[in-house]
Formats: C-alpha cells, sequence, structure tokens
C-alpha cells in the first residue's frame, strides 16, 4: 500500500524577530510607530517603482534617495540595543540616528554643485567642504560602518576601514606593486561621495534600479501564490520518480530562485516542506538537508534573475543583460541536473523512496501556475525587446496584479477546487510590496557601503595589484588561477553575503582572469607567427630566448613560455593588438561567470556555510556533516565553472554549445557515480575504469568520436551495474525493482 504523505501545510514566513516584525501587515497592537513605518515602506517601494518608470531625477539623487530610506529602515528594524530594543528610549535614539543619516544623504546629494562653485573660486585649491559638509559626509560613512555590520556582519566594515586608511596613509608604507600615495581627507571624501565608483555610483545604480524592483517582484510573486504553485509543479514532475521527494527539493529550489535571489532564503522557505518530505521518503537526514541547501545554492545561477550578480555583470562588462542571462540557461540546467543525479543513485543505492505518493493540490497549481508564468514570461519577453531590466519588472508586476484578479473570477466560475483565488487587493499589495523592501535592506546598505571599497581600489589602482599577483602565482595556467580564486571565494564567503564577495572578486581578479584567458589566443597566433612588424615589435620589449621566433612561429611549449615571460603592464598592451574586441569581451564575460559560480561556494563549503547550516536546522541533523555533504552534492559549482573555462560553452555557436551541454550530462553523470562510487548498482574495478574513460570522452570540448564514445560507456556502466544490482536482489530473494 502506498503512504500518502500530507502536503496541506502552507508555506511559512521565516520568523521576523524584535523590530524586523515592523516591516510586516500583521501588526496587532496599535503603535502609531509601527504603522508610520509600514506607510513609510510601502510608499518607499512605490516610489522605487515610479523612479524607474515615470520619474527623472539625476542619479545622484535616486541613489541617495535609495540609501536614505534603507538606511532608516535599517536603523528602526535592526536595533543594536538587543533586548533593550523596544524600550521607548532605544527606540526613539534608532528614528531619531536613522533620520540623521537620511538628512545626510540627501544633503551630500544636493551639495555638489555648491563644493564645484566654492572650490573653482579659490584657484588651486582641493575640495572646499563646509562643516555641514564634512558633517554629512563623515555620517554617511559611519553609517555605512555600522549599518552593514548589523546586516551581514564585521567583515565588511573591516574592509572599509582597510580600504579607506589604504588610500589615506597606509599605501604608502607599503612595498612593491601595493605601495600607492596618500591622498587628503578633503579628496578621499569628494572621491567617496561623488565619484561614479563611489557611494552613489555604479553600484548604487544597480541597487536602487534593477535589484529592488526584482525584489519587489519576487515579493509579488510570493504574497500572490506562485510560491505554492512551484512546490506543486514540482510534486507533479517528480512524485512518481524514486526518492520523489528530493526531486521536489532540486525542482522548488530551482524555480524559487527566481523569487527569492537567496540561498539562505531559499532554503528557509522551501526548505520547511521538502527536507521534511524526503526524511519521510526514507533519506537520511544530512542528505535530505544537503540536497536543499545545494538545490537551493542553485537558485542563484538560475536565470532570468540570477541573484544580484547578472546586474552587477552587466554594469562592469557593458554587456547586455539579456546575453548574460541567455548564456546562463544551460549552464544552469548543468548544475540542477548534477543535484538530481546525485538523488538518484541515493535512491537507488539505499532503496529510497518506494510506494510514496505526493497529493498536489490542482487548485494552488493552476492560480499559482497563471501567476507565476504568465508575469515571468512578459518579463522576459521585455527583455528580449531590449528594455532595461527596472522596466521590465515594473511591467511584469503589473501583470501579476491583474492575472490574480483573473484567479478569483475564475474561482468563482470554475470553483475553488479548480482555482485558488489570489485577488491582489490593497492589503495583498502592500504585503508584496514590504516582502520586496524587506528582503532589499541587506543588499540596498551593502552596495551603496561597498562603494567605499569599490572606490578606494579603483583610486589606488590596488586592482592591478592583485591581477598582478595572480598572473605572478599561476604562472599564466588558468587551472592554477581558478583555483586561487576558488580560494579567495570561500575565504571571502565565510563573512560576506555572496553578491558582496562577487563584487570585490570580480574588481581584483576579472582582469587577470580575463587575459590569462585571452592569452590562449595570442599563444595560438605565436605558434604560428606574427608577421606584422608592429605587433611582433611589441615582443622585442621581454626578456626571453624565444622572442626572435615571434615572425616565424614556434612550438606551443614556446609560446607559453614567452606569455609567461611578458611583464603584466606590457600585456595589457599586447591584448587589445592581437585579440579581436568581441572575442575580449566573451573573455571577461567567462571570467565574471567564472567568479560569480565559485563565490556560491560559501554557502555550501565548510567551515562558515549558512544555506548548509540553516537546512541542518530544519532536518535536524549535524550542521559540519551536513555542510561536508551539502559540497559534495553542490560540485557543480566546480564542474561548470571549468567547462567555462576550457569549452565554448559561452561563446560558442548553438550547436557548439548544445553539444557541450548534452555530453557534459554524461559527464556529470559519471562524476556522481565516482564520487558515490555506485550508479545504478554496485561496481566492480572493470565499471571503475568504464566511467573514467566515459567521462574523459564526454566531458571532451567538440569532439564527436570521443563524445560518443564516452556516452556509450557511461550508459554501458549504467546497464552492467544495474544488472549487478537485480542479481543481488535474486540472491537474496528479494523482489527487483525497476
Amino acid at each position: 500500500m502506498s503512504q500518502t504523505i500530507p502536503t496541506d501545510v502552507q508555506e511559512p514566513i521565516v520568523a521576523l524577530h524584535g523590530r524586523e516584525s515592523w516591516l510586516t501587515v500583521e501588526n496587532n497592537d496599535k503603535n502609531i510607530l509601527r504603522y508610520a513605518v509600514v506607510g513609510f515602506a510601502v510608499l518607499f517601494a512605490l516610489w522605487h517603482i515610479a523612479t524607474n518608470i515615470y520619474l527623472n531625477e539625476p542619479g545622484k539623487w535616486q541613489n541617495a534617495i535609495h540609501f536614505a530610506g534603507f538606511a532608516f529602515l535599517a536603523s528602526v528594524t535592526l536595533s543594536p540595543f538587543g533586548k533593550y530594543a523596544e524600550k521607548k528610549w532605544a527606540v526613539l535614539l534608532d528614528f531619531t540616528y536613522g533620520l540623521l543619516v537620511a538628512c545626510a544623504a540627501l544633503w551630500v546629494a544636493g551639495a555638489e554643485n555648491g563644493i564645484y562653485e566654492r572650490t573653482l573660486a579659490v584657484t588651486g585649491q582641493s575640495w572646499q567642504f563646509n562643516i555641514v559638509d564634512w558633517a554629512a559626509g563623515l555620517l554617511l560613512i559611519f553609517a555605512a560602518l555600522d549599518l552593514s555590520r548589523r546586516v551581514s556582519g564585521w567583515v565588511i566594515p573591516i574592509l572599509i576601514i582597510v580600504s579607506l586608511s589604504y588610500i589615506l596613509f597606509l599605501g604608502g608604507y607599503l612595498p612593491g606593486v601595493f605601495r600607492a600615495a596618500s591622498l587628503p581627507m578633503n579628496d578621499v571624501l569628494f572621491r567617496t561621495m561623488y565619484n561614479d565608483e563611489g557611494m552613489f555610483g555604479i553600484l548604487a545604480d544597480i541597487s536602487s534600479t534593477n535589484i529592488t524592483l526584482f525584489m519587489i517582484f519576487g515579493g509579488f510573486l510570493v504574497a500572490s501564490g506562485a510560491s505554492d504553485f512551484v512546490i506543486e509543479l514540482s510534486k507533479v514532475v517528480a512524485g512518481r520518480i524514486r526518492g520523489g521527494a528530493a526531486f521536489v527539493a532540486v525542482l522548488s529550489s530551482a524555480l524559487t530562485g527566481t523569487i527569492s535571489g537567496s540561498a539562505i532564503a531559499n532554503t528557509a522557505s522551501t526548505g520547511v516542506i521538502t527536507i521534511p518530505l524526503m526524511k519521510s521518503n526514507g533519506f537520511r537526514p544530512q542528505f535530505a538537508a544537503g540536497v536543499e541547501a545545494a538545490a537551493s545554492t542553485g537558485g542563484q545561477l538560475m536565470p532570468p534573475i540570477m541573484g544580484a550578480g547578472a546586474f552587477v555583470m552587466a554594469s562592469y562588462t557593458s554587456i547586455p543583460y539579456a546575453t548574460i542571462v541567455s548564456v546562463s540557461i544551460i549552464p544552469a540546467f548543468l548544475y540542477f541536473l548534477s543535484v538530481a543525479f546525485i538523488v538518484r543513485i541515493e535512491a537507488v543505492k539505499h532503496q529510497i523512496g518506494d510506494g510514496v505518493d505526493l497529493v498536489v493540490n490542482r487548485a494552488k497549481l493552476l492560480s499559482g501556475g497563471l501567476a507565476f508564468i504568465l508575469p515571468l514570461g512578459v518579463m522576459i519577453f521585455m527583455l528580449m525587446t531590449g528594455v532595461t531590466p527596472s522596466y521590465a519588472a515594473c511591467w511584469a508586476i503589473a501583470s501579476l496584479v491583474v492575472v490574480s484578479w483573473f484567479t478569483s473570477l475564475a474561482s468563482r466560475l470554475f470553483g475553488r477546487s479548480n482555482f485558488e483565488p489570489v485577488h491582489m487587493g490593497p492589503a495583498k499589495i502592500s504585503e508584496a510590496l514590504l516582502i520586496g523592501i524587506r528582503s532589499s535592506i541587506m543588499t540596498g546598505i551593502l552596495l551603496v557601503s561597498i562603494g567605499i571599497m569599490n572606490n578606494a581600489i579603483v583610486t589606488s589602482g590596488i586592482g592591478n595589484g592583485f591581477s598582478l599577483m595572480i598572473a605572478q602565482w599561476s604562472g599564466g595556467s588558468l587551472v592554477i588561477a581558478i583555483l586561487l580564486i576558488g580560494l579567495a571565494s570561500l575565504v571571502l564567503g565565510m563573512g560576506l553575503p555572496v553578491t558582496a564577495a562577487y563584487i570585490i572578486l570580480a574588481i581584483l581578479t576579472a582582469p587577470a582572469l580575463a587575459g590569462i584567458l585571452a592569452d590562449s589566443i595570442i599563444i595560438d597566433q605565436l605558434t604560428q607567427g606574427i608577421s606584422d612588424p608592429a605587433k611582433s615589435a611589441m615582443f622585442m620589449l621581454v626578456d626571453s630566448p624565444h622572442v626572435a621566433k615571434v615572425a616565424g612561429g614556434m612550438l606551443r611549449e614556446e609560446a607559453v613560455a614567452l606569455m609567461a615571460a611578458m611583464p603584466f603592464e606590457l600585456a595589457i598592451t599586447v591584448r587589445p593588438l592581437l585579440v579581436d574586441p568581441t572575442v575580449q569581451a566573451s573573455f571577461l564575460l567567462t571570467a565574471h561567470l567564472i567568479i560569480f559560480w565559485l563565490s556560491q561556494d560559501s554557502n555550501v563549503t565548510p567551515p562558515v556555510c549558512l544555506a548548509a547550516f540553516t537546512a541542518a536546522g530544519i532536518a535536524g541533523s549535524k550542521p559540519m556533516a551536513t555542510g561536508f555533504e551539502s559540497w559534495k552534492i553542490a560540485k557543480g559549482l566546480y564542474i561548470v565553472p571549468l567547462m567555462f573555462a576550457y569549452t565554448p560553452l559561452i561563446s560558442g555557436t548553438l550547436p557548439e554549445i548544445l553539444q557541450i551541454g548534452f555530453f557534459a550530462l554524461f559527464g556529470i553523470y559519471a562524476t556522481n557515480v565516482l564520487i558515490q562510487r555506485y550508479a545504478e548498482g554496485p561496481l566492480n574495478p572493470m565499471l571503475y575504469g568504464l566511467i573514467i574513460l566515459g567521462a574523459i570522452g564526454s566531458y571532451w570540448p567538440l569532439n564527436w568520436a570521443a563524445n560518443i564514445v564516452g556516452a556509450v560507456l557511461v550508459v554501458t556502466v549504467l546497464i552492467l551495474s544495474k544488472r549487478a544490482q537485480q542479481n543481488l536482489a535474486i540472491q537474496a530473494g528479494q523482489p527487483v525493482s525497476t
């Protein structure tokens, strides 16, 4: 008899403690301050929509208002006073502090022209600030330190202090490439406030336009019941498969990733349903938690939102957002299938998941499907037409509201058993806006605060120093460079949110990684010979015995040695001359995608893996053991970036990309088999040899013969191992499973 798992559980909302609960519509008391905060947050969300469609503030003003609002909300809801946070004096202090920071941001935005006029009037003098300018600027820097600590801990404040110290005085004491001239305080303050790389510059643009709008859109998806659709659809697709509860986790986390933009939020929201289902299905608690953490981490890689990374990437590379999203589709599928493969192997290995029936709520499936699919379709269509992501998100929100009204009408016509009404009236719209603003506070604070570091890095030129260091340590080796970046991302990720870790790594290491990728093109040209005298003359500045062979060609090993001997400064000059700009852009995108994928590993890699720890809390498993389990399950985070580097998965033609992606599935399955030491049954020594050869052939880029042979070997191992499992079952007198 099949076991039916009850599934009429409402999707939970993560518990909010202290004054964080002020940003909800469930305020049962009559505290006027809470109503004021809720009203402000709703209006603030509406302003974000209006400013990206109708209003036309100057960039500095828009970003200043954006930070002012989030600084006020962070100050009020994330009180530093702990158990005293509800005391009247604590509330008064936090309100006053938040208002002062908001006023300081607005003052800085309005004071720029006056600073220019006063400075130009004093010929030959540095920036002329009055006492209010100094007070407002220093208060904003202090608020960036304080509020970033409140939302994410001490790492970012420490990095901000170090970066400011570096350009103020510390750089003058450091040796070698890290030595930098010290700047006067007023120059540092002006650059921090007004440079495009500063607090109200590029990163603030990304936050005030794209990211916050997509977070608000995610709030509407949650409030409209679209998240229910995700769970119900996953049951339909995976509910009859062996170990189907785990496949529900994989599918629901993939789709929820388009809503939450956070691996931890994804784990918390879907995990409380999927982890108990997996445990009741027979999976080990730590494996169930590991699957949820790994799948939720993949939500950050899932188009069209991809957390905040796609927006940051588009700004830094000047590559269209739609292009970044389109090239990320197949890699995201590869990642989620890598998780699904290990689920399948675990289910077969331990005979998990027979006889479990996952009940589907038809009404939630249909009404939630309309609220999920149609607005996303509107957004994707508009992105493909070339409009800005923020504009597309605004219209997706509008379409979702209209669709919600249709579900109410459909429930009356066809009955509530077929359609569950989700009428987005004023209360629901307010709830959705609050969810979006609440989830945006951390990103809004961090991206503006990181602007201080970004300005210091650009002003000092230390980014070139890091690029030089990676180039030297890697010796021009791409795999070593990727390993170094992966190690750095893991260390940074222990104390930083994923988006912040990606931004810092991208600023410091993307140029070096893109340069190493471009060098492969130059090496190919050197092997054939560079006959153009103007181009070949550049190599005469390199101290290498192979310089004399530049015009006539050389062995590949000699070309590699010549490029390794080229000084970093010269390489920056040579690459644009020898590499096509379009190819350079593709290498830059590849470098950013590699860094973005590697920056996700801190969610699932011990010793600090917050998504895994969150899942462990739900599963009741040991946190560190769960961390290692999630790290093993999420090995696609390392396989796919290597494919970015060594195959044209990003830059190839569509047939090439499809060939690489299709055969990579066999290679990824083979990799999982080797990790689990099991396929559809146990492996003997001969099968180990076949699966290794199959993996190599499957991963071999654009080689039809090797790919086909590799895929055949993997399928052969699958069939032979299944027969071995069936024979063992027959010998034990057990029923033969399919």
